[in-house]
């Protein structure tokens, strides 16, 4: 018997001794990552975990610096993630993450590797052990750290894997805080999650892949799982607002238990905006009859009226009834949202927890170029100039001051965000007769959004601005000055005395024209009287000059105090008259042109050039025919029969009327003294449509000569010099054609295309904006 056990003993010490002779090898060749893959290889054909997770211990990022390293540890990996033994697999996990970071092109070649992946998507599984799952989160982090290892992360579905398991593991929200190494300026802040690290790592992935997605990726996200996952985002974004408006923020000396991410408040601000920009009910239009009543109550004026009698022409005020405001008040959801007992109060509900809305360039017809544009940024609480305003103007100097001097333009180089204090201190500004002036509130209520959208329907236009505007009794806000918009001014509560003054031109003016000269002495000008009162709605067509004020004596219960929202109607520059005579000649020469690709004789490169002349000329007329100028609204859309089809029959009458002053007031020779002027000022001639030309590029056309501005300017000269008399001729034939061919119904339904893309872009930016907003 103590034989049997001495031999046992003796068998066991020489196992031992040959395995730790084995590892000892391993031990002894470390450096070589070719004699550790000999071993794991022949480890993993005996099954031997213990061996197998010693030669995975001895791998180390140094010894996979090459692709040519890292490809027969890659070859493993399907394998050994599929092994029994945890430590095993999380260890195999932690090496690929450990190797994505030794330089970009191993990182490459791991997302190159499809069986990798594979198997990474295989572990993002909620069921399996906690310490794997971890260390597969980490290792999709580990390769997220550029472009191309992202969008091959995409392709194999873990994005969807990622928001699955987070939304299986989720129980409830822990505490979120945020934290910072250095300053609390908001783009230093960073989230963090009380005691839960795989939380955070699967929160980190998914936002880092959410911010890394093309448009139709997002879109191909089921919505069941988007949405649920746009739930906990916001849940998140709830309490980190909160925080980013105080600075609630802890220094990286003072964490505690806080379990730090690298995920700024702008990237989970990015995430949730993109995430509910393609949601199509989140903003529903109000129908048209709302909006009509909304507007015009009981007062028996048509839209139809409207539109005939007053757009574009005339102030025009809709006095409400009791009626009026119990059964058509289309503001009732906005007033019940605002929770307040006096004006001190009502200034802190409408200001506490919004976020900037940074403008977006009017022709940007892809959100995502947007999006790169404010990275870092988005989130961020609102700004000074910016989002909001807090002016006062003295009769005396007629002349606007602001209550935030260092802030104004001029005075602060660096853009200001408002912190607790500053709403605090509106409330003080209030007192001493400062408006608080707020910009963009269609991206900050869903019920706002919902009326400016169906506005934007039934006038034809991509969108409709919102601003708010709180005035102090006996107080004038802004100081005397017209608008390159029309306006519908909304009065929600008190009362508020508006003088209207005639136009200084008879021109409208054009959106982002140079309003310098609105500042006008209106003291010679006509003028008119109106007193708006809650429910009343006062229009004011674009190029009045205005001002208003409060006044206690009215005799209302409002204390003398006003607030009102102006709907603004921009008429961007593809939409009014002009922008569609060019649109109709684009329309019309890409059609001729497809006809004739491929040649580059001289005639047809004159045909060519006078196209663009014919937009030069069209532009010169623009500049003093008020027609041009005039919104169209061919495009108007959720209208009833009857005045949809009264509506399209007026602007084809102004489309043939367009015509017509195109045939007859367009000049060769004017054309040429117009484009050489503005060579000689080093001013570009076709500025006015550079839209057009950025819908030519989106387009990708081709038209077998230049179509760029320089190069069309560069082919110029030299006709002019050696070709004059034949260019003429081309332009003349090319000028009678198009107006001989045009068909308005074509060019309506291109328009109408157009429009669309625009409306798209404009609808993303909106949902975007307005779930940030949305107080859960």
């Amino acid at each position: 018997m103590e034989k049997k056990k001495e031999d046992a003993v003796t068998a066991r010490g020489k196992r031992k001794r040959k395995q730790k002779t084995l590892c000892s090898d391993v031990h002894i060749r470390g450096s070589d990552s070719n004699a550790i893959f000999a071993v794991l290889l022949a480890s993993i054909s005996k099954s031997n975990s213990h061996l197998i997770t010693k030669c995975l211990l001895k791998i180390r990022p140094s010894l996979l610096s090459q692709p040519s390293e890292i490809r027969p540890i890659l070859a493993l990996i399907p394998t050994l993630v599929t092994s029994q033994c945890w430590k095993i697999v999380s260890r195999a996990v932690d090496i690929v993450g450990a190797a994505s970071l030794v330089s970009l092109e191993v990182n490459q070649e791991i997302a190159s590797d499809s069986e990798t992946l594979k198997a990474l998507t295989l572990l993002l599984n909620p069921n399996i052990r906690r310490r794997v799952l971890f260390s597969a989160c980490n290792a999709v982090l580990d390769l997220s750290t550029n472009s191309f290892a992202q969008q091959q992360l995409l392709k194999f579905y873990i994005l969807d894997k990622l928001m699955f398991v987070f939304l299986q593991i989720f129980t409830c929200l822990k505490s979120v805080s945020l934290w910072s190494e250095g300053n609390l300026c908001f783009y230093s802040l960073k989230i963090g999650i009380m005691e839960d690290e795989l939380l955070v790592a699967i929160l980190s992935a998914t936002i880092i892949l959410i911010n890394a997605c093309e448009v139709e990726r997002l879109q191909n996200i089921p919505a069941s799982l988007s949405q649920a996952f746009l739930g906990l985002l916001k849940q998140i974004w709830s309490n980190v607002s909160d925080n980013v408006i105080t600075r609630g923020a802890i220094r990286s000396n003072e964490q505690g238990h806080l379990c730090k991410s690298n995920i700024g408040v702008s990237n989970l601000a990015e995430s949730i905006f993109r995430l509910s920009m393609n949601m199509s009910q989140l903003i529903v239009p109000l129908p048209f009859e709302v909006v009509k009543r909304g507007i015009f109550g009981t007062s028996g004026t048509s839209f139809e009226d409207f539109i005939s009698n007053y757009w574009e022409v005339s102030p025009f005020i809709v006095t409400k009834t009791s009626e009026d405001l119990n059964m058509h008040d289309m503001f009732s959801s906005f007033k019940q949202s605002l929770s307040w007992t006096n004006v001190p109060s009502l200034i802190s509900s409408i200001l506490q927890g919004l976020v900037s809305c940074f403008p977006s360039a009017p022709d940007e017809l892809n959100i995502l170029n947007f999006l790169n544009e404010v990275k870092g940024r988005l989130g961020c609480p609102i700004i000074y100039q910016q989002d909001i305003r807090v002016v006062k103007t003295e009769k005396q100097l007629r002349k606007e001051m602001h209550y935030f001097q260092d802030f104004h333009s001029g005075g602060s180089s660096k853009p200001h965000h408002f912190t607790m204090d500053d709403v605090l201190k509106c409330g003080q500004a209030y007192k001493e007769g400062y408006t608080v002036a707020l910009r963009g509130l269609e991206f900050r209520y869903q019920s706002i959004a919902a009326i400016t959208d169906a506005l934007a329907l039934m006038f034809g236009q991509p969108s409709v601005g919102a601003n708010l505007y709180l005035t102090p009794p006996n107080s004038q806000g802004l100081a005397c000055h017209f608008d390159d918009h029309c306006v519908f001014v909304c009065q929600i509560f008190g009362s508020k005395q508006w003088t209207v003054f005639s136009q200084p031109s008879h021109l409208l003016p054009r959106l982002y024209d140079d309003l310098h000269g609105s500042d006008i002495d209106c003291t010679k000008a006509s003028k008119r009287e109106f007193l708006l009162r809650e429910g009343d709605i006062l229009y004011i067509p674009r190029g009045f000059p205005h001002e208003a004020y409060t006044n206690s004596e009215v005799g209302d219960d409002s204390s003398g105090f006003s607030l009102h929202l102006t709907l603004s109607i921009e008429v961007e520059p593809p939409f009014e008259w002009e922008g569609v005579a060019h649109f109709a000649l684009y329309h019309w020469s890409e059609t001729w042109k497809r006809q004739c690709d491929g040649l580059n004789s001289l005639s047809q490169k004159l045909d060519l050039l006078s196209v663009s002349l014919l937009h030069v000329a069209i532009g010169i007329i623009g500049n003093s025919d008020l027609c041009f100028r005039k919104a169209c609204l061919s495009a108007a859309a959720s209208l009833p029969p009857d005045v949809y089809n009264m509506l399209v029959q007026s602007q084809r009458n102004i489309f043939i009327h367009l015509i017509d002053k195109i045939r007859t007031e367009s000049r060769f020779l004017e054309v040429l003294s117009n484009i050489e002027m503005a060579i000689h000022k080093n001013e570009n001639p076709f500025q006015q449509n550079r839209w057009l030309w950025l819908l030519h590029l989106e387009k990708g056309t081709s038209s077998g000569c230049n179509t760029n501005e320089s190069s069309i300017i560069e082919d110029l000269l030299p006709l002019c010099a050696q070709h004059k008399d034949k260019l003429e001729a081309a332009f003349l034939n090319v000028k009678s054609r198009f107006c001989n061919e045009v068909v308005f119904d074509d060019v309506v339904t291109s328009h109408r295309m157009l429009l669309q893309k625009y409306r798209k872009t404009r609808k993303q930016y909106i949902n975007g904006m307005v779930t940030l907003h949305d107080k859960l």
